[in-house]
């Protein structure tokens, strides 16, 4: 089935080489065929060393017929040498052969909301804000607050922001879900220990092409933004509140001081979640498993707590811990998302191989 799957690479590959040299004129065209083959490019390089190993072992098989001794002797060492690195590229090439989630090279819409724990769920959503920003600044990706909602002691009822980078989605997507702490409050003068809930969503930026949202589907109000314990901040009504009407979802922006801008954020969240939606009707149409991008902040959903007194992080679908939680906090979740990947990866590999059996 490996070779299979390489031949048909090889030979899309040819196929798009020949279309790039047949349009040299049609940039447009060139540009996205040129994108397709430099995708293919890494299985291609992998492919060709692979097929020469295979040949090398077939050549040293051949060997091990030989009468002279010294030369049966130094074809069996080239097996021993050949077949576990014949296998390590086998294992490479069928994960890079998984099909890949096409929203993997797109920006980011996270969405923090505080769950159970009043104030001090707030205060974590903060928290979580903060540890997210720090680890988009270790990729190089950059922040955009869409949308907040402040508790006034420094919390957050609800944040909204983008991630722009590339290959944010391929990483954030596994921070969906619901995250516990467990942690005495700042507040609390008998020293308890109090456990809040809160709830991250990751959505991939969704283009207009992608999904299309018809005027009479929506509903646009506009008003004057407010600040900290309701007060208006603006003489103009610059913030938009937009209303999805067959879904019921509601939108409200009033970051920006331009209504224009927060409009086109409004509607750039909405068909994020639309899409989303749209993505697990899919799922399940395939019946794939369905993982909820947001829970309803029950501390039975979690997939991550983090123990403040124990120093510790346990990501709960992996089983996997950190007794380094200052260090967790400050962006340093790679130890979580790179074994999420290598878990997700075998996963999709399996059903890829259970397909091809059948």
């Amino acid at each position: 089935m490996l070779l299979e799957s390489l031949a048909a690479v090889e030979s899309r590959y040819k196929e798009l080489t020949q279309q790039i040299e047949e349009n040299l004129e049609d940039y447009q065209k060139v540009a996205e065929l040129s994108k397709e083959r430099s995708d293919l490019d890494p299985v291609m390089e992998k492919s060709i060393l692979y097929h020469q190993k295979l040949k090398n072992l077939q050549e040293s098989q051949l060997l091990t017929e030989n009468e002279d001794e010294e030369m049966r002797k130094l074809a069996l060492d080239e097996i021993q040498t050949l077949q576990p690195e014949i296998e390590k590229l086998e294992q490479e090439l069928k994960s890079m052969l998984v099909p890949k989630d096409p929203r993997d090279q797109r920006n980011v819409i996270m969405e923090i909301r505080a769950g159970t724990g009043g104030d001090e769920a707030g205060l974590f959503a903060a928290d979580l804000f903060r540890m997210y920003t720090r680890y988009a600044d270790s990729k190089g990706w950059k922040i955009e607050v869409l949308s907040q909602n402040e508790t006034g002691i420094g919390g957050f009822k609800e944040i909204i922001f983008m991630v722009k980078g590339r290959g944010a989605y391929s990483r954030l997507k596994y921070e969906s879900g619901v995250h516990r702490v467990q942690r005495i409050p700042s507040t609390e003068s008998s020293g308890r220990i109090h456990t809040s809930t809160i709830t991250v969503a990751v959505l991939a930026e969704v283009e207009e092409v992608d999904i299309q949202i018809p005027e009479s589907d929506l509903r646009i109000d506009v008003y004057k933004s407010s600040g900290a314990g309701g007060q208006n901040v603006q003489k103009n009504a610059t913030a938009v509140r937009i209303t999805h009407i067959p879904t019921g979802m509601v939108i409200a922006c009033q970051d920006e001081r331009s209504q224009l801008q927060n409009r086109l954020r409004a509607l750039s969240i909405l068909r994020a979640r639309l899409y989303e939606i749209e993505e697990q009707k899919r799922k399940e149409e395939r019946d794939a498993t369905r993982l909820s991008q947001v829970g309803s902040g029950e501390r039975a959903e979690k997939i991550r707590t983090y123990n403040y007194p124990q120093s510790r992080v346990t990501d709960h679908r992996i089983d996997l811990s950190s007794h380094n939680l200052p260090s967790v906090m400050e962006g340093n979740i790679d130890l979580f998302i790179d074994e999420l990947i290598l878990r997700d990866e075998a996963e999709r590999l399996s059903l890829v191989e259970e397909q091809g059996e059948k």
